[in-house]
């Protein structure tokens, strides 16, 4: 089928269709409103991808994405040492920062362990959290990972290589979310809140 658009065109369209949640059809969309919109929208994305690409960097203690290194949570001393909250990726850092419920520090595995997928530990941040594990100063290692096979996996193969370092292991609690309905969720949720459940 021949192109309706220019080899410019083409290639911001496949470049936006790579993200997470942009299909072919919803790229082209996307491509459509930058185009059209030029001064408000094009431009000014253009800047900030530039500017993000030479600004932004991996932190190298726990390894989130900032302008600095160590990042912001790892250099601000209100937070808690003694306690590390294991992530699967910065999406996730984002999301617990957002709840603002945890004062600690983070660790950003990078992914999951995954048989499938051929993801072994080596493929992950797993050294660098034992060793912060090890230092003496951490107390508590959280793991707030994906309630999935891979999630759960990765977080019974976390607390096997933390033992040694005498640190108290533990996990995010599963089960009814705030504002739940019974009705509503799925058998395993369900069957997890009843394992989990404490006095009232």
């Amino acid at each position: 089928m021949a192109s309706s658009a220019g080899p410019e065109i083409e290639r911001l369209i496949g470049l936006l269709a790579k993200l997470p949640g942009l299909g072919p059809r919803s790229a082209r969309r996307a491509a459509l409103a930058l185009l059209k919109r030029r001064d408000q929208l094009l431009n000014p994305l253009a800047d900030a991808l530039a500017e993000a690409a030479a600004r932004v960097k991996t932190c190298q203690v726990c390894g989130s994405l900032d302008t600095q290194d160590p990042c912001a949570i790892c250099a601000d001393p209100q937070r808690d040492p003694g306690l590390i909250c294991v992530v699967e990726e910065v999406g996730a850092l984002w999301a617990m920062e957002r709840a603002g419920a945890f004062k600690g520090r983070y660790h950003v595995l990078g992914g999951l362990l995954s048989a499938l997928d051929g993801v072994g530990p080596d493929a992950l941040r797993v050294g660098p959290l034992v060793s912060r594990a090890g230092d003496g100063a951490v107390r508590e290692v959280v793991l707030a990972l994906p309630a999935t096979v891979d999630g759960q996996t990765t977080a019974h193969y976390l607390a096997d290589r933390l033992a040694p370092a005498g640190v108290e292991v533990t996990m995010l609690a599963r089960g009814v979310p705030v504002g739940g309905e019974l009705d509503w969720l799925d058998d395993g949720t369900i069957a997890q809140a009843m394992r989990a459940r404490r006095p009232a």
